[in-house]
């Protein structure tokens, strides 16, 4: 096994990585997002956000592990951090680096690792957005290219930017961040030429919520659906808060059953919530679904803007019935 060697300038890039006080924070929805979807675009079991620090690779985002850390000098993520471009090996066992690894020959049995390094402002290499795989593989252009723009995005969280891309009530992913995402999800589904859903739920009558009641109680509505949908959606969904009152949700993959049992279960979540935390007052909402041919031709913001056609009231509760509409 070769462990990583130690870069040139790591003292300024170990100040780098600690000036961002990301090191043993909890779990952020703004990493976990690309995580997810990570996992869901390249199928693989294993993505993470990695920061190296000086003896250990910590995870600031971990989708398919339950350790939050290991040892830097088993690490792959160290090999990665030396270099700009994607580190790939595309079968550990076959690699003289890796073949005896404990983490190649042990849990989590890496056969293929891809690692992308994420740079602090001013350019430092602290840490990598990262791919696992139990079997070997290799990426082609056309999917480094959607790994790079990935990383790039969390990059730009790294930069703290986050303003840009999440919404600051929710939590979710705001329509800046929703149109990136949603483009790179389209991307990367070529396998079925209808199995992608745009999902569209506007919240009834928000503004007389707010005249009447008040603006707490409207804010606290909005954070009880963003939780919802996040708990009903699949894990690689994109969710996002694209609007005053407008949610979507893009899936990609997907089967209609699959979309409806998705809304049937957010229905019956955000009843219960309605329930217990806003004194039985119902959310309405009005649900519209669009099956989008992929590759799409329109821009993802176009879809959006064009996207809503009022349907029936939905309330809380109730089961929820959705339109398909060809993209």
């Amino acid at each position: 096994m070769q462990a990583p060697r130690i870069p040139e300038n790591e003292d300024q890039r170990l100040q780098a990585l600690r000036a961002l006080r990301l090191l043993d924070t909890p779990p952020e929805e703004r990493f976990d997002r690309l995580t997810r979807l990570v996992r869901r675009v390249f199928d693989v079991p294993i993505a993470l956000v990695s920061l190296v620090d000086e003896s250990r690779q910590w995870f600031k985002s971990c989708q398919g592990l339950d350790v939050g850390e290991t040892d830097r000098e088993i690490s792959f993520c160290g090999h990665a951090i030396l270099d700009d471009r994607v580190f790939e090996v595309c079968d550990a066992l076959a690699d003289w680096r890796f073949a005896d690894n404990p983490l190649v020959i042990g849990p989590p049995y890496i056969r293929y690792y891809a690692g992308r390094p994420l740079r602090a402002p001013g350019g430092n290499r602290i840490g990598t957005l990262c791919m696992i795989d139990r079997r070997p593989r290799r990426l082609s252009a056309e999917d480094l290219r959607v790994f790079e723009d990935l990383a790039a995005l969390a990059e730009a969280e790294l930069a703290l930017v986050q303003t840009q891309t999440t919404d600051a009530l929710t939590g979710l992913t705001n329509r800046a961040g929703f149109e990136v995402l949603g483009a790179l999800a389209m991307r990367s589904t070529q396998r079925d030429p209808r199995s992608a859903a745009l999902v569209s739920i506007k919240v009834r009558d928000l503004e007389r919520v707010r005249e009447w009641l008040d603006a707490d109680a409207a804010n606290q509505a909005l954070i009880i659906m963003a939780r919802q949908l996040k708990c009903a959606f699949r894990d690689g969904d994109v969710v996002g808060r694209t609007g005053d009152d407008h949610f979507h949700v893009l899936m990609v993959d997907v089967e209609e059953t699959i979309v409806d049992e998705c809304l049937e279960r957010f229905s019956q979540l955000l009843e219960r919530s309605s329930h217990y935390e806003l004194r039985g007052d119902p959310i309405d909402f009005d649900v519209v679904c669009r099956a989008l041919s992929v590759p799409v031709a329109e821009p993802l913001s176009a879809l959006l803007d064009a996207a809503w056609v009022p349907a029936p009231a939905r309330t809380a509760g109730s089961r929820t019935s959705t339109e398909s509409v060809p993209g």
